[in-house]
């Protein structure tokens, strides 16, 4: 089914993490079925955004120096005629029980998020924008403030987003992305 689709797995990696294991502790955006978490190793699954934005959980990334910290982009970035889009990103600070929209709005499909390893408050979002138009916030973003504001620091042009990102594992302010058009 469409809500089947899983877009993206975020396991929370500090061992006791939420009263788990290591490995225990995890989330999943599905592409019209929000997102899940289980404090299990999958046995069993909560919904844990259903009450705060779009149905399509995008990009799902905790951060590794705080388990706490949940980050979700809305919107699948896979190019299909059953797609669906979101706006923006959202932030938990407290494990997915609470969540804050933290922006980018126009940029519909979100294809990554990557999280400092050392600091929660600085974090890249690999934006697709639009599918079918022109516009929107496409590229690469980054934010030092833990979400108030962002920099584009990847832009192409206005038909051209961002679909990954990644960081090098040697030095996290090394950045390798993927655009498309």
């Amino acid at each position: 089914v469409m809500s089947g689709r899983v877009e993206d797995i975020a396991v929370a990696a500090s061992p006791g993490a939420h009263g788990g294991a290591l490995g225990t502790v995890f989330y999943v955006g599905a592409a019209s079925g929000g997102v899940w978490k289980t404090t299990n190793g999958g046995m069993s699954f909560t919904p844990v955004f259903d009450d705060t934005g779009p149905s399509s959980g995008g990009a799902v990334a905790v951060a590794p120096s705080d388990p706490d910290i949940v980050w979700v982009g809305t919107g699948e970035d896979n190019n299909l005629r059953s797609v669906s889009y979101g706006d923006g990103v959202y932030k938990s600070t407290d494990g997915g029980r609470t969540w804050a929209h933290m922006g980018l709005r126009t940029s519909q499909h979100v294809g990554r998020i990557r999280v400092h390893p050392g600091n929660p408050d600085v974090v890249w979002v690999a934006a697709v924008g639009p599918l079918w138009a022109s516009g929107g916030e496409r590229g690469v973003f980054k934010t030092t403030d833990g979400g108030k504001s962002w920099r584009n620091v990847l832009a192409v042009d206005e038909h051209t987003g961002a679909a990954d990102v990644v960081l090098d594992p040697s030095d996290p302010d090394v950045l390798y992305a993927a655009t498309h058009q």
